[in-house]
């Protein structure tokens, strides 16, 4: 029996190595220097331009793309155990995204130090993220839970990150390419750097392999046969860290990889963790070549990052396990909850309108250096007024989304951004600048709409035969989620567009809008927010479960789809209007529950007001704490709104 498995693990190194030679033949062979892989055979042998070629560019990427790809391969592989969640990732648990934040902070206020120690940066940002994830998604490592969390970290980064790069255009403008994750490689430096790190650590893991195959039987089981489980885990920890540290250290965070490799090696039906440690390096370098490979014959001649090409791939791959994974999740009935002792709307609302006329009036008058009454004079009456009213309805929009939304999954953490509508609409807006570049930016909210519905189309077809299982749609948002994100990117690099112009849409801006805008946002509004209340009587029902809401004669399916649907009709009027502002969905309607309880009509209501404030006044602020220079308002919004976030994981059951 071991001889068959040892026979078939080698059979499986066979193939993949000459795959590898093959995708490596052809890497060697892209680029604006075109030659065969005949003159490569024959004539890298030699001095002249094909040996100086390659050795001077194309190789140290070549090299550099195994070494990373087999390095996030074997990280996720560790992980992947040491979770026992198949999404654990340094992607998904947000150790990408927190590497990659201090790499930038650190290249903006410690310029010598980012030169002189980049993995060390990396590494610190790493552990952060990591000790975050762990001390928020609680011990038990329950899959929904850490995916939720990961997701919500990287955000958290991803928002301060693109804000840093904003403020700090100059200093950073070299590193949105690099952020996206590139191969590129201008000589051998991050080889030598990188290569002794990621040889030590893959080292390390293979002597971690037989601990780990004994923690695999159970904790319990592995004490009783006098393995220090603490020790273990701390070990696996710091080795799966490094592996990615160093690896966005050389090249950025790219994602995917280490989720798809040690799943493709399991289905091979590689078995022990010695060999699933070698198998997932070997299948990780692979696909990090066929990914960049991929992504250069789709744009010749044009820099396409390979994490957005990754992304591409894994998507789908994501797709299928949390497909898998939710259906292997007992279904999840408990109530979204609320204070105990709601304030009575006849208070709450008025006190609201006060605050949100005060941030008004404020943001009508102010333009951060001076005080002007006068709303009739063109510049305010023009612009500024009809930006802050834009701002106001499209916070309530959001507010409102995210209400449907956490009643449909019964999840607080559910929002248009979750289930992945907010970037497939940005996505499918810049797809459309791409396909059709001299049309008028006007149209960017027709592409929004079409991303937002193929989102929304994916969620129905995947979800439907298992009546919208809440927790099946919440992994299939983060994978549609993380689909968008990298479709964008690559969008944003083919359409060469500006690189702080495309952060500013990306993060999520007020400025520009005028009357037409507010015009349109109301009508919208006021065309959805009637079956939006209209559905909360069904939405109050299905908080107490399925089986109780069928006993009532409610139709969950049916409630939930339609849920869905003016949800995605609500969070797609807010994308075609301001781009991809995320967190208020989350953040108000979780405030609103704090005040008025769980019942949804005052829970819309209070959250509609809620979104709207929170978003005037990050329009606000935006405006004014550098000007004549601006933040974008989903920046603010992130910034404001994620230690709240952090808290609510935290105190999440």
């Amino acid at each position: 029996m071991f001889g068959k498995s040892l026979n078939k693990s080698f059979v499986i190194l066979t193939g993949g190595f000459f795959l590898l030679i093959l995708l490596s033949l052809i890497h060697l062979t892209q680029g604006q220097a075109e030659y065969s892989i005949s003159e490569l055979l024959s004539e890298v042998w030699v001095e002249g331009r094909i040996q100086d070629i390659v050795l001077s560019f194309r190789l140290p990427r070549l090299v550099i793309g195994i070494l990373a790809g087999g390095a996030l391969a074997v990280s996720g592989a560790l992980l992947q155990t040491l979770t026992k969640n198949p999404l654990a990732a340094p992607g998904t648990l947000g150790i990408n995204a927190g590497a990659f934040f201090f790499v930038v902070a650190s290249t903006i206020f410690f310029p010598s130090l980012i030169g002189n120690y980049p993995f060390l940066t990396a590494l610190l940002g790493a552990v952060v993220s990591s000790v975050m994830v762990v001390m928020l998604a609680g011990r038990q490592m329950e899959p929904v839970r850490v995916a939720l969390t990961g997701m919500i970290i990287s955000l958290m980064f991803a928002s301060v990150t693109g804000a840093l790069q904003l403020l700090f255009e100059n200093k950073t403008n070299g590193l949105f390419l690099w952020g996206a994750g590139t191969l590129v490689q201008l000589n051998w430096n991050g080889i030598t750097f990188a290569a002794p790190v990621i040889v030590i650590a893959f080292g390390c893991a293979l002597l971690l392999a037989k601990p780990l195959d004994t923690l695999s039987l159970g904790e319990d089981i592995a004490t009783s046969l006098g393995q220090k489980v603490s020790t273990v885990k701390l070990a696996t920890w710091g080795v799966a860290i490094v592996l990615a540290a160093v690896t966005v250290s050389v090249v950025g965070p790219i994602g995917f990889i280490g989720l798809m490799a040690p799943h493709i090696v399991r289905m091979l039906g590689v078995k022990g963790h010695v060999m699933i440690v070698i198998h997932s390096f070997l299948w990780g370098a692979i696909m990090m070549i066929g990914a960049d490979v991929l992504g250069r014959i789709i744009q010749p001649g044009q820099e396409v990052p390979v994490g957005a090409m990754t992304a591409l791939i894994g998507g789908p791959w994501l797709l299928y396990l949390a497909w898998k994974t939710a259906r292997s999740i007992k279904r999840s009935d408990r109530q979204m909850g609320g204070t105990t002792s709601p304030i009575r709307l006849k208070v709450m609302i008025p006190i609201l309108m006060a605050m949100i006329t005060l941030s008004v009036v404020i943001a009508f008058s102010y333009n951060g250096t001076e005080w002007s009454h006068n709303w009739t004079n063109p510049y305010i009456w023009n612009f500024r007024i009809p930006r802050v009213l834009t701002s106001f309805i499209v916070g309530m929009i959001l507010a409102v989304t995210g209400v449907l939304l956490q009643g449909v999954l019964r999840n607080p953490l559910a929002d248009a951004s979750v289930i992945g509508v907010t970037s497939m609409g940005g996505a499918g807006a810049m797809l459309l600048l791409v396909m059709f570049p001299a049309i008028p930016a006007a149209f960017m909210p027709l592409g929004a709409i079409i991303g937002s519905v193929a989102a929304l189309l994916i969620i129905l077809v995947t979800a439907w035969k298992n009546n919208f299982q809440p927790m099946l749609v919440a992994l299939m948002g983060i994978a549609i989620s993380a689909f968008g994100s990298a479709a964008t990117q690559v969008f944003v690099v083919k359409a060469k567009l500006a690189v702080a112009a495309a952060l500013v849409w990306l993060s999520g801006s007020t400025y520009g809008k005028g009357w037409d805008d507010v015009y349109y946002a109301l009508i919208l509004f006021a065309l959805f927010i009637g079956p939006a209340i209209y559905m909360t009587r069904k939405l109050d029902t299905l908080t107490f479960g399925d089986d109780v809401a069928s006993g009532l004669g409610v139709s969950v399916r049916s409630a939930r789809v339609w849920a869905l649907v003016i949800g995605v009709a609500l969070s797609t009027i807010a994308v075609s209007l301001v781009g991809t502002i995320g967190f208020i969905g989350l953040v108000a309607p979780h405030i609103a529950r704090r005040l008025v309880g769980y019942r949804h009509l005052p829970l819309i209501l209070v959250s509609g007001l809620l979104g709207g404030l929170l978003l005037v006044t990050a329009d606000l602020l935006g405006r004014i704490l550098i000007t004549p220079n601006e933040i974008p308002s989903g920046l603010i919004v992130a910034v404001i709104g994620t230690p709240y976030l952090l808290y609510l994981l935290r105190k999440m059951k």
